[in-house]
């Protein structure tokens, strides 16, 4: 692992593993509201249980998370899972209604908990570029 990738990885890979643990109990309104929300990116998880949704979007965190902490996972599979993962959260802003201004970029204030999720695209496509040792 390079040096220079070591506070990318601790850094947002804490973040994202911390958000899936505290999701791992929620309750189903809670897990509804994700889930509608959620929707809106990826039109199929309409037709999943508020439930399953919730332990879904919680082990994925927890995936994606962990991946990021350990050293042997690649930093480019590690980049991959976050770019993944920071996809769904940005196309999730872009579709939500209410969560971007007139234009369809800058944030509302209600837009502003995901948009600034775009700090992880960054970290991912700096994982994906300087992955390999050289």
């Amino acid at each position: 692992m390079k040096l220079s990738n070591i506070p990318l990885r601790l850094v947002t890979g804490a973040f994202i593993l911390n958000s899936g643990i505290a999701k791992k109990d929620l309750d189903g309104g809670s897990a509804a509201g994700l889930q509608s929300m959620a929707a809106n990116a990826i039109p199929e998880f309409k037709d999943m249980k508020p439930e399953t949704f919730g332990k879904f979007i919680s082990y994925s965190e927890m995936a994606v998370g962990s991946a990021l902490l350990f050293p042997a996972v690649p930093a480019r599979l590690a980049g991959l899972a976050l770019g993944l993962f920071s996809a769904g959260m940005l196309t999730m802003y872009f579709r939500t209604e209410g969560m971007t201004q007139p234009d369809g970029i800058r944030p509302t204030q209600q837009g502003t908990a995901v948009a600034k999720d775009v700090w992880m695209a960054g970290i991912a496509a700096s994982l994906l570029i300087g992955g390999s040792k050289r």
